[in-house]
């Protein structure tokens, strides 16, 4: 048994908890800002309610064995906060978000080699009520090396594929080509059915084909049939799919713009690389960014 603790628990995190709840082998605390309601994730074996304990402050956090920080990426202060009680005896922080820059977040906050990155891909929604809906199965890639394989070991007996990897860099940009692309659903308010346009479409391969230069300069292993194979994987979703950047824009709630598109605009400055259409995403976004607090709200 390990004692273990989800910081941040939306769709994601809702996921991660309702696994680790299926072995029946871990201590589970739930971090979050307000009080939430018993978590109950909708799978596509049935509903699992997880029985875990429930912080809101920092302050009350204690020492674990494990940390999964499932926040968003611009909140890694506010993950921070967390980890000086979670992590002040040596527990693994498991980073489980978007984008490639996993270690750089949390590394003002936890030592870089206690800290172990994680992609996902997880077709899930939280609704309304709090309930978190997970439309199919769960995928995770994990740099190679024993903590790794330790991650791997937390999930035995749970309904999730974890691969662990000796390449992380470009799994983690293979994953970014998938975001850079879903901005097209977030820009023009509509799900994963928007892309089986034939113009949007093209649209999907430019933006895709920008993210590949940079990941290729940035030392990813990345050939020209990703662009496809993401424009491919995105037609074959449930045309109402809504991916967390749309979900998020809808809510009027910050989102995630940076870690998805900008980073690819940053880095492809940092090597002289043009990337229009990903700066074109990234202002519009974040304009959406600034309204986000004044009432503003998005709808489907």
């Amino acid at each position: 048994m390990a004692r273990v603790a989800v910081v941040g628990v939306g769709a994601i995190g809702g996921v991660l908890a309702a696994l680790l709840e299926t072995t029946g082998l871990h201590e589970i605390t739930l971090c979050t800002r307000r009080a939430v309601e018993p978590l109950t994730v909708k799978t596509p074996e049935g509903a699992v309610t997880v029985k875990a304990r429930n912080l809101t402050d920092p302050k009350q956090a204690g020492a674990v064995d494990w940390v999964l920080v499932a926040t968003k990426t611009y909140d890694a202060a506010g993950a921070g906060e967390w980890l000086r009680g979670l992590a002040k005896d040596g527990a693994v922080v498991a980073v489980v978000q978007n984008g490639v820059e996993h270690r750089e977040r949390l590394a003002p906050y936890v030592e870089e080699e206690r800290i172990v990155p994680v992609v996902i891909d997880c077709p899930v929604e939280r609704q309304a009520d709090g309930t978190v809906v997970q439309r199919g199965k769960v995928t995770m890639k994990v740099e190679e090396g024993p903590l790794g394989a330790e991650f791997k070991e937390l999930f035995r007996g749970s309904k999730v594929e974890i691969e662990l990897v000796g390449d992380f860099k470009t799994a983690a940009w293979r994953k970014l080509c998938t975001n850079a692309a879903g901005a097209i659903n977030a820009l023009t308010m509509k799900p994963a059915g928007v892309l089986h346009d034939e113009a949007l479409g093209r649209l999907a391969l430019e933006m895709v084909a920008e993210c590949v230069a940079v990941g290729r300069a940035e030392g990813a292993r990345l050939d020209d049939s990703v662009g496809q194979q993401v424009l491919d994987m995105y037609r074959g979703q449930p045309r109402d799919s809504v991916n967390s950047l749309l979900a998020d824009r809808m809510a009027g709630r910050r989102m995630e713009t940076d870690a998805r598109n900008g980073v690819i605009v940053r880095l492809g400055e940092k090597h002289g690389i043009a990337t229009p259409l990903n700066r074109m995403a990234v202002a519009v976004l974040e304009a959406g960014n600034r309204d986000e607090g004044s009432g503003v709200r998005g709808r489907p």
